[in-house]
């Protein structure tokens, strides 16, 4: 059975949707109810499914939009949980913390499980899923919470709100230290990076594929949905190869990737809608902060070109100047 079906979901597009502007960031100013009313109304009709990355003033207010402004949209809503335990393999060093600092962490996250339950039973008809957690079991995580902890907290979700619940994650963990955790969620939910693995444009989908098809061989009684797939538009080369990322690539990946998920009804999120630099480095030219379909002034790229042909005229120079 397709993801669609298993989940009761009409076929449609999704995207991941983050909407902090020139100024804003997380635990900082916040989008408005009129920027991310501007937002909803461009993703409206071209994408169904929104994926949100935390319960948090942001998606409280992104709920608010899509139910005061009747949009079609279903959401993803997600508990961003963060670290639990130190991981010294961060690569970045980022994954170290006092005792004190987890202790607040672990509390925290168990405030957010409770918000997500509460949201998920105040706005049923909005939110098809729920997520506990993005990215927090990979080798390379700042945020590592041990897999039990995980599942405990989807158990919880799970006995408290009628919606699916999944967790988000690098494909990697869950073909080897995720088993009990795909046995406990609803759904399991993948991520998919080939630029971030060195791939070049030529080999983006089937590495892909390969990614989808190992983690969905594993777990052939569990509906699989790829919750992040993307490609960077410019990198400083951390990480990155600055000649791997353009919008023409970007362009060639989305539409391949569109063709391929929509052929065999794989439920999967773009990442993401727009660009957004309280990411990563304070370099401008960070690959974190380079990854919408839109750019940060919501003006749209080469990839969706075709979706807002006044707003990319309008912004194309005249008379080659």
């Amino acid at each position: 059975m397709d993801a669609f079906s298993a989940l009761n979901l009409r076929p449609g597009k999704a995207i991941c949707y983050s909407g902090f502007r020139e100024g804003q960031h997380p635990g900082g100013v916040y989008p408005t109810y009129d920027d991310i009313r501007e937002d909803l109304l461009l993703l409206h009709g071209h994408w169904r499914y929104l994926r949100l990355f935390d319960c948090d003033q942001h998606a409280a207010t992104v709920l608010e939009v899509i139910r005061t402004e009747k949009l079609d949209f279903q959401l993803m809503v997600s508990a961003f949980i963060n670290a639990e335990m130190n991981n010294f393999n961060c690569p970045w060093g980022g994954g170290v913390y006092s005792e004190a600092q987890l202790e607040a962490n672990r509390a925290d996250n168990q405030v957010k499980i409770d918000r997500l339950i509460e949201w998920a039973n105040h706005y049923p008809d909005l939110i098809f899923s729920l997520s506990v957690g993005n990215e927090a079991c990979v080798e390379w995580t700042d945020h590592y919470v041990p897999e039990t902890k995980v599942q405990n907290y989807a158990q919880q979700v799970q006995a408290k709100a009628r919606q699916p619940v999944t967790f988000c994650e690098n494909y990697v963990p869950w073909l080897s230290k995720l088993e009990k955790l795909a046995i406990t969620v609803d759904f399991i939910s993948i991520h998919t990076y080939p630029v971030w693995e060195y791939k070049h444009i030529g080999e983006s989908l089937e590495y892909t594929k390969s990614n989808y098809y190992s983690v969905a061989s594993k777990y052939p009684n569990k509906p699989v949905i790829i919750t992040e797939a993307g490609w960077a538009t410019n990198s400083n080369g951390r990480g990155i190869d600055p000649i791997n990322v353009n919008e023409t690539y970007q362009k060639i990946y989305y539409e391949k990737l569109m063709a391929w998920v929509e052929k065999e009804r794989i439920l999967a999120f773009f990442f993401e809608a727009f660009d957004e630099s309280w990411k990563g480095s304070p370099e401008p030219l960070e690959p974190e902060k380079h990854w919408g379909l839109f750019h940060i002034d919501r003006t749209p790229k080469k990839a969706i070109h075709h979706l807002f042909p006044s707003s990319t005229a309008a912004s194309e120079p005249k008379n080659g100047k």
